[in-house]
């Protein structure tokens, strides 16, 4: 069976052309056959994802499927809570954890008719990767084992480029859905701050976390988001309003929206590959092509909005996890103890002042945004460096191109642009106003429609 997008196979199931129970074990058969080169996976829940599919396949003949996502294969990041199933988020801590309920987007996703595969690879507590003395190895990237897929979600970008799962959660702090998106080739957005709950996930940051779907398309990560949006009054973040329809923009084109290059971004502040900068030029001259207005603009450095988010990120982490570092510091793997124990040295003054400087940057990028639709950067520097070479300060080194994003809360998606010297992805970053996902699902599906390189898999998968 060939590898098929969330639409196609949502097309094909509706129209009885395609069995959810065999497209369930099919998906199985290659995750049996694929994973091990890759580790993408840290249980496989076959008799659940089987029952699943048995389920959506009698909803198919009984002519009462629930949408688009009935029957679909999926697979959970292992922070995700689900109930009576493991979840450890890749960590000693947690190696026979057990919830007793689902996230709130795990059900949503399961009463949508989704076909659960099983629990996925992190960083450990989405932050401490790629790490070697964990009980799990971590994921590889299929375009070649040998190099890193980025983090945290890393098994989800992983399993959707080697064609294992249709589409998978991720979660996103600094840039943890974008990163695994760019470097395996894949798409995967974070939504608007508080668009989609963070009940039963497991926090790293909760003023900076947003919970988000990945897949091979921008129409699939619409589809996903559609089944994982909405308000829950269990999470204070949550905003209260109605969902958008995330595909009512879609096969609009591009003509008319008005984009803005930060170009500073990726050409001085952090100066992406050659590579990288050739592919944001192309999609850049694709959207003057089908008519839209694009110009550069000039935010704060990089540098700015990193260190903001960084140094939240790492206070509000050590304050959850400050405890079990007391008393168990050795059971966590050394890149993520060392990371967050960093934050024991942070003053008050300083958290304060790095409050005071994020309000600062979410009015600036309001104000900047005033008369666009989008924002353009490049997701990551270039392709994904050999796993084996990231330094433990890599995530200190440079300043990110997916934090500024997690500072303000706008959405932002990350999408392949073509392939690098080495043949592995390089991507484009795209980021709306708050609630602007349909425009962004617009964009990207736009330039994914015209370009080939949604066609092309990695060799793995031949």
């Amino acid at each position: 069976m060939s590898i098929l997008t969330i639409a196609e196979a949502a097309s094909q199931i509706a129209a009885r052309k395609l069995s959810p129970v065999e497209l369930a074990e099919a998906q199985l058969e290659r995750i049996r056959r694929l994973d091990p080169a890759i580790d993408s996976f840290l249980l496989v829940t076959e008799e659940r994802a089987l029952a699943d599919a048995r389920a959506a396949e009698a909803r198919q003949m009984a002519g009462t499927l629930r949408g688009k996502l009935d029957g679909i294969p999926i697979a959970h990041k292992d922070i995700y809570g689900t109930a009576g199933i493991r979840t450890t988020a890749h960590s000693k801590l947690l190696e026979h954890n057990v919830p007793t309920r689902d996230a709130h987007t795990v059900k949503k996703w399961a009463d949508a008719g989704t076909v659960m595969l099983g629990k996925l690879a992190t960083h450990e507590f989405a932050f401490g990767g790629p790490s070697f003395d964990l009980p799990w190895p971590p994921a590889r990237n299929p375009w070649n084992r040998e190099h890193f897929t980025a983090g945290s979600s890393s098994g989800t970008g992983a399993a959707i480029a080697a064609g294992l799962i249709l589409g998978g959660t991720g979660s996103d702090t600094g840039g943890s859905i974008r990163g695994p998106a760019a470097l395996c080739g894949i798409a995967g957005i974070k939504p608007t701050y508080g668009l989609s709950s963070r009940t039963g996930i497991l926090p790293l940051a909760f003023t900076l976390d947003h919970a988000g779907p990945m897949a091979w398309t921008a129409e699939d990560c619409a589809l996903l988001l559609q089944g994982m949006a909405g308000h829950d009054p269990e999470d204070p973040a949550s905003v209260d309003r109605p969902v958008a329809d995330f595909t009512a923009e879609l096969g609009k084109g591009v003509k008319g929206l008005r984009i803005g290059v930060v170009r500073h971004f990726y050409e001085t502040d952090h100066r992406a590959s050659d590579a990288t900068r050739a592919g944001i030029e192309g999609a850049l001259d694709f959207f003057r092509r089908e008519g839209a207005e694009v110009r550069d603009i000039t935010l704060s450095p990089a540098a700015d909005y990193h260190a903001v988010g960084y140094l939240l990120m790492v206070t509000e982490a050590y304050t959850l996890h400050a405890p079990w570092l007391r008393e168990r510091f050795t059971d966590y793997g050394e890149l993520f103890r060392d990371r967050v124990a960093l934050a024991a040295t942070v003053s008050g003054p300083d958290i304060v002042q790095a409050m005071r400087r994020r309000r600062v940057l979410c009015l600036e990028m309001t104000a900047a945004m005033e008369n666009l639709d989008i924002l353009v950067s490049a997701s990551q520097a270039g392709e994904a460096p050999r796993i084996a070479d990231v330094p433990k300060w890599a995530n200190m080194e440079k300043p990110s191109f997916t934090m500024p994003f997690n500072v303000t809360g706008f959405p932002a998606i990350s999408i392949c642009t073509g392939y690098g010297e080495g043949g592995l992805p390089v991507a484009v970053q795209l980021a709306g106003k708050p609630f602007g996902e349909p425009t962004l699902f617009r964009a990207a599906h736009a330039y994914e429609a015209a370009m080939p390189w949604r066609k092309r898999r990695p060799s793995m998968c031949d």
